[in-house]
């Protein structure tokens, strides 16, 4: 039985030695423990700082992207109305121009004018979703050159200069 009470007493003893140790390691380094404890708590500190003012900053960067979006959204409509309106324009011009070329040719086949008032259409509609401005000026001007020789074949058609009795250099151009 003694044994057995020795064999705890020395288990006991190396947990208090143990215990010992460890109190004697956290009083020795109980100044390097407080002063990384301090430096942990000014780091969160100095990153809540940091975190804060960068929040503040991205705050002020959104604010200022969506004034920036919502005026050139603004613009954006703005050129798209007129763009919807020019369009519209130059539709009824298109009808006129129809209308130009049945009341100049009143024996034309209706067919024929419906081809032209088409092709004009087509020509407009060409340079309306062409991408790039170079194509664009192409189509424009092929748009004005097709409407100039049809306004130019009517006129030359009233005014009896020519014996041709169809719009020969418009449907020269539709066929190219």
């Amino acid at each position: 039985m003694m044994s057995l009470k020795n064999w705890l007493s020395q288990i006991i003893d190396l947990f208090h030695a143990v215990k010992d140790e460890n109190l004697q390691w956290q009083t020795a380094n109980l100044m390097q423990q407080t002063k990384l404890k301090h430096m942990q708590i000014f780091a969160e500190e100095t990153l809540a700082a940091k975190l804060k003012k960068h929040s503040v900053q991205l705050e002020h960067d959104i604010s200022l992207l969506k004034v920036r979006h919502d005026s050139e959204l603004s613009m954006y409509k703005t050129k798209c109305n007129q763009d919807v309106k020019d369009y519209e324009q130059y539709l009824n011009s298109l009808d006129r121009l129809k209308k130009s070329i049945q009341n100049s040719y009143t024996h034309l086949p209706e067919a024929v004018a419906f081809t032209i008032h088409h092709h004009a259409k087509v020509l407009l509609n060409a340079m309306w979703e062409a991408s790039d401005i170079e194509q664009k000026m192409k189509h424009e001007m092929q748009l004005i050159t097709f409407m100039a020789t049809v306004h130019e074949d009517a006129k030359l058609h009233l005014q009896d200069a020519t014996a041709h009795q169809l719009p020969e250099n418009t449907l020269k151009l539709i066929q190219q």
